[in-house]
């Protein structure tokens, strides 16, 4: 029995230190397993702000994308204006010029006229007024361009408004018929 309790004092002994060895075992796999969890925590944390960062980054890209097609955008518009500006004036000018051609051809037809026409009598008299009228009117489309003839245009219809729709519907009507017997 001597023998035995030898043995049972080592087994105890041995069961202490397996104890003993178990529990260092299990406090270092605890502290690995925290270890490790803060580590896939950092990384988890490390890959949201990557996340975040190109995120953010694609956003500004974007916004800064959006920004250039609005200024392009606005660019484009804005040479648009005044390519059509430029267009507008080419084309005032051009018929002033042709206004002017035909006033200019209006107040020789009024020389010729006088020129020609017999000087006395009604058939003078109609004749004088008739070149008086022309020589007029090429020098008022000598001296005045599309815009001026706008605006007298314009004062002219806000004075008589009523008549001006009614003439304008007269012109309306002869073109239609114009147009419809083609």
């Amino acid at each position: 029995m001597a023998g035995s309790s030898r043995m049972s004092g080592n087994f105890g002994k041995k069961s202490e230190e397996s104890s003993s060895t178990t529990g260092q075992m299990a406090t270092d796999l605890k502290n690995k397993a925290q270890e490790a969890g803060s580590a896939v925590a950092q990384k988890a944390q490390d890959l949201a702000h990557k996340a975040q960062d190109t995120a953010s980054n694609v956003a500004q890209k974007a916004q800064d994308a959006a920004s250039n097609v609005a200024h392009k955008a606005q660019d484009m518009a804005s040479n648009f204006g005044h390519k059509a500006q430029d267009a507008a004036s080419t084309a005032v000018d051009k018929t002033d010029d042709a206004l002017s051609t035909v006033g200019d051809k209006m107040t020789g037809w009024a020389g010729n006229l006088r020129d020609s026409a017999p000087h006395e009598g009604m058939i003078g008299s109609a004749a004088s007024t008739v070149a008086n009228r022309l020589e007029a009117g090429g020098h008022y489309l000598q001296e005045h361009g599309v815009e001026d003839m706008a605006e007298e245009l314009g004062a002219v219809i806000r004075r008589y408004p009523v008549q001006s729709v009614l003439v304008g519907f007269g012109v309306g009507c002869l073109l239609g018929l114009a147009f419809s017997r083609r």
